[in-house]
C-alpha cells in the first residue's frame, strides 16, 4: 500500500532522522529535500519563527509540488528580551568577527551571549528553545499551496554562567534544565530528542498530519 508523500524541508540527515523516528507511525512516506533533488534555498527573511516556517513550508511544497512540513527553531532569553530568536544561528553577524572573513563560531555566539548576559542574576537567566512547524498543503482552490497549520513546541530552562557538556552543538552546553540538573550537552542524544522544542513541535503536528494522511 502506498502512502501519501510529506516532504520534511531539510537535507540534514539528522534532523530527517529524528522527524521520521517522531513520525513514524503516521501513514505517510517521508521524503527529504535531498530525497527529490530540491537544490534550491529559501532565504529566511521573515521576522518570526512562524513567518520563516511557513515561507520554507510554502516554497518547497511548490517546488517540489508535493505537502510539505518545514520548522525555524531558536534560543530565546527572557533578560535579552527574547534575543538571540529567530537570529539565533546567525546572532553576532554585524560584530566586527562576524564578517566574512572572520564568521561566527557556535562557540562565538556561546561567549557574546553570556557577555551580554553577565550582569544578570540567576534568578532572572530564564530562557527557551523554541519551534514553529508550518505544514503547506495544495490549496482548496487549486493553484499553489497554502498552509495547512502550524504548532508551537519549546523546552524551558536557564542560561548558566560557564559552558558544559561535550554533546549537543549551538546554545546547548549553557542551556540548563533545572528537571536534570545539568546542560543540554550534558544529556543523552536519546534524552534530547525526547524533550527538545523540535519533538514537542512535532507530537503536536501528528494530530493534523494524521488528518492530511486520511483526506490524501
Amino acid at each position: 500500500m502506498s502512502y501519501p508523500k510529506l516532504l520534511i524541508a531539510t537535507r540534514n540527515r539528522g534532523k530527517m532522522l529524528e522527524f521520521s523516528e517522531l513520525l513514524r507511525d503516521l501513514p505517510l512516506e517521508l521524503v527529504s529535500l535531498n530525497d527529490l533533488g530540491v537544490t534550491e534555498d529559501v532565504e529566511e527573511t521573515g521576522h518570526t519563527f512562524h513567518e520563516n516556517a511557513a515561507l520554507k513550508a510554502r516554497t518547497y511544497a511548490s517546488l517540489a509540488g508535493l505537502m510539505a512540513l518545514a520548522d525555524d527553531s531558536g534560543l530565546e532569553v527572557d533578560a535579552l528580551g527574547g534575543e538571540p530568536g529567530v537570529l539565533s544561528a546567525r546572532y553576532g553577524e554585524e560584530l566586527p568577527t562576524g564578517s566574512p572573513s572572520h564568521p561566527m563560531s557556535d562557540q562565538d555566539r556561546v561567549t557574546l551571549l553570556l557577555k551580554n548576559l553577565k550582569d544578570v542574576p540567576w534568578g532572572k537567566r530564564t530562557a527557551r528553545f523554541r519551534c514553529v512547524i508550518c505544514i503547506a498543503k495544495p490549496s482548496a482552490t487549486g493553484g499553489g499551496f497554502e498552509i495547512a497549520g502550524s504548532v508551537v513546541g519549546s523546552v524551558a530552562g536557564m542560561i548558566q554562567y560557564q559552558a558544559q557538556g561535550e554533546d549537543g552543538f549551538g546554545y546547548d552546553p549553557v542551556f540548563y534544565l533545572p528537571s536534570y540538573g545539568m546542560t543540554m550537552a550534558q544529556i543523552s542524544l536519546e534524552e534530547k530528542n525526547r524533550i527538545s522544542h523540535r519533538a514537542d513541535a512535532a507530537r503536536r503536528a501528528r494530530p493534523l498530519l494524521q488528518i492530511l494522511a486520511a483526506s490524501g
